[in-house]
């Protein structure tokens, strides 16, 4: 821990953030802005990871970030404040602010309101590689619902994945059921390979479950965030 605190300043908002709590966040004097008085931001789902997107902040757009509780940067191109989502509804409601070792880029983690922080309509700015267009990288588990949501909707015979959700509840509860008695006797033996493979399983097997009912992962992880205290 101490040497992950060397390298990097946190000041970390609860998820109930208001404006107040971020208003003294980050000492703005203290970053180190380039010759443009510019520092870049990145900003990052604060449920799954997922890069958002990259903007530059000034030491007013950052102020304004941090009493609005809401994005704002600087276009270089308009030469005026941006205030993100404001015409498109997509805001973000920032939940975290850090700046790195050498005070020269800001880390922004946000709620990003509609799932939308390209322009292009896209999730993500990170979408392409190699000229297609490809879900930008998130948590294993999100990647991993991501196939299974894919499964769900296009649907194969040789998939196990597809026979799963043909069975519907019956069969998808029956094997949440074996796994988590595989999870018991696991640790039981304490036997931390085994223990590992059948939480893995386990896993797999409730986000089949979720992806069934039409739950999103991320409620999970919203669920998550408010037991956190």
């Amino acid at each position: 821990m101490n040497g992950i605190l060397n390298k990097l300043t946190i000041f970390i908002a609860m998820p109930s953030t208001e404006p107040t709590a971020l208003s003294q966040a980050i000492p703005v004097d203290q970053i180190r802005y380039n010759e443009q008085g510019l520092v870049p931001a990145i900003v990052q789902d604060y449920l799954d990871g997922t890069v958002l997107m990259m903007a530059w902040m000034n030491r007013e757009s950052l102020q304004k970030t941090m009493e609005t509780g809401e994005t704002w940067f600087w276009s270089r191109s308009r030469q005026e404040f941006w205030h993100k989502g404001e015409s498109s509804g997509h805001l973000q409601k920032v939940r975290s602010l850090r700046y790195d070792c050498d005070s020269d880029a800001l880390l922004v983690t946000v709620e990003q309101i509609g799932d939308i922080a390209c322009h292009t309509g896209e999730r993500s700015c990170f979408h392409q590689v190699e000229g297609q267009k490809v879900a930008p990288p998130a948590d294993s588990l999100s990647q991993v619902f991501e196939v299974i949501c894919d499964r769900r909707d296009n649907p194969t015979e040789d998939s196990y994945t597809c026979k799963l959700f043909a069975g519907g509840d019956n069969k998808i509860l029956k094997k949440i059921g074996e796994e988590s008695a595989e999870v018991v006797m696991a640790c039981k033996d304490d036997d931390k390979e085994a223990i590992a493979g059948e939480v893995a399983d386990l896993f797999y097997h409730t986000l089949v479950a979720l992806a069934h009912h039409n739950v999103d992962l991320k409620a999970v992880y919203r669920k998550l965030q408010q037991r956190r205290r």
